[in-house]
């Protein structure tokens, strides 16, 4: 098998939570051109539609409606593309939220919303999808961390965001160490700031922000949606066959300063 045919994802199933838009979408772009039939999964059943529209014809595409927070959502959602799409073989766990403020102000309510978002729906996903890897024995999940799990990134106050995503890390290599001799890796992702419509927003709100992050980047620069593309399918192909276990960052060296 050559180097390119080890990156190919002709026959396969993916499953991509929070794919609808930003980082997921790009991500499940890069699967769609590598020949994976995905499912884009989202909360937002109508901007998923949008999103598998547009992706429909690099290979199959689907939407399907999920809250990640809620078991019998992710269950149903598991039958779904499974029945439509075939067993899963690649599952993303992008899904995400942040609520920044600072900890003495926190609620317990918004702490427990993005840990529930966050750490509860990854392993969630994990669970249901995992179970058919499991017994297949064969399959990759690529959980969504953030460099923000292991460094406490500034201006922004977000004690919650940080803590969920060094847990996914640790539920990354958990996961990996328990399912490896069954033929399922599990690895994750740990992007930097990546410029996608909901950082401009931000951005828009607190141009201040910008110049902080960029001053603490050595690249220079925040980071393009599209350049996931590349990491997702080599953690999702045969090009990585040896490696579970691992959280890759992507950060622009922010967290090598």
């Amino acid at each position: 098998m050559s180097v390119l045919e080890r990156f190919s994802l002709e026959g396969e199933t993916a499953i991509v939570t929070g794919g609808a838009q930003g980082l997921g979408k790009e991500m499940a772009t890069g699967l769609a051109e590598m020949g994976a039939d995905v499912a884009i999964a989202d909360m937002n059943a109508s901007k998923a539609s949008e999103t598998a529209d547009a992706l429909d014809g690099e290979a199959e595409a689907i939407a399907v409606e999920v809250d990640v927070t809620d078991e019998p959502s992710v269950e149903a959602m598991v039958e779904h593309v499974t029945d439509r799409l075939g067993p899963v073989d690649v599952l993303v766990n992008n899904a995400g939220i942040v609520e920044n403020s600072p900890a003495e102000e926190t609620s317990l309510d918004s702490w427990q919303r993005v840990l529930a978002v966050n750490l509860d729906g990854v392993f969630l996903c994990a669970k249901h999808v995992g179970k058919q890897m499991l017994e297949r024995r064969g399959g990759r999940i690529i959980n969504v961390s953030s460099m923000s799990g292991f460094d406490v990134n500034v201006p922004q106050k977000q004690a919650s965001y940080n803590t969920t995503k060094a847990g996914v890390s640790m539920l990354t290599s958990s996961l990996a160490v328990e399912w490896a001799d069954r033929g399922v890796r599990v690895n994750a992702i740990a992007p930097g700031y990546m410029r996608t419509e909901l950082v401009d927003e931000v951005l828009e709100e607190n141009p201040e922000m910008e110049k902080s992050w960029l001053q603490n980047t050595p690249i220079g620069r925040l980071g393009r949606p599209d350049e996931l593309r590349e990491l997702v399918v080599y953690l999702a192909s045969e090009a990585s066959s040896y490696m579970t276990g691992s959280t890759v960052v992507m950060d622009g060296g922010y967290t090598s300063r």
